[in-house]
């Protein structure tokens, strides 16, 4: 009689599951890795036409949606980022308005004609013409810019550092 019970017990299937609406379940991504130059841009590098051909391919398992990866150069985000890690990003297409507030962003500026490309948080200003940057490193002070300097976006979703030089 406990020979049945426990034959029946290990027989038990599952017939059909009901996935939340919140799960979200991405099949394996294949990431493509960008060398950013600092001329093009980040506008170049999200424009439709003319994109650069990536240098090389990221997949990891169970990644939120991404649509690109960059190389960190700079300090401003340090510990958190070093140059030489990798970052993945999804693009913000609505510029400006498409803002998370206190995220961390990748993106494209002019201020004085001179273009910049910096990883961010970004935050509300004081004034709501602008936006606040602010850095991960106490060693860089929070700027405020005009929002509508901003001319590329995109939200930080993942990043990658190597701990050994080969």
């Amino acid at each position: 009689m406990l020979t049945t019970e426990d034959d029946q017990i290990a027989n038990i299937e599952i017939g059909e599951q009901f996935p939340l609406k919140t799960d979200r379940r991405i099949d394996l991504q294949n990431v493509p890795l960008y060398e950013l130059d600092a001329s093009a841009g980040l506008v170049a590098l999200f424009a439709d036409h003319n994109r650069p051909t990536p240098i090389s391919h990221i997949q990891i398992p169970n990644l939120p949606p991404c649509d690109g990866a960059v190389y960190v150069r700079g300090d401003s985000m340090y510990p958190l980022l070093k140059s030489g890690d990798i970052v993945l990003y999804k693009e913000i297409p609505n510029g400006s308005q498409g803002i998370l507030w206190g995220e961390m962003y990748l993106l494209s500026f002019t201020i004085d004609g001179e273009s910049y490309i910096s990883i961010k948080y970004i935050q509300k200003a004081d004034d709501d013409r602008f936006v606040r940057l602010v850095s991960h490193n106490p060693h860089h002070s929070p700027k405020d810019i005009p929002a509508d300097s901003i001319q590329a976006l995109a939200l930080i979703k993942a990043s990658i550092r190597f701990n050994t030089m080969g």
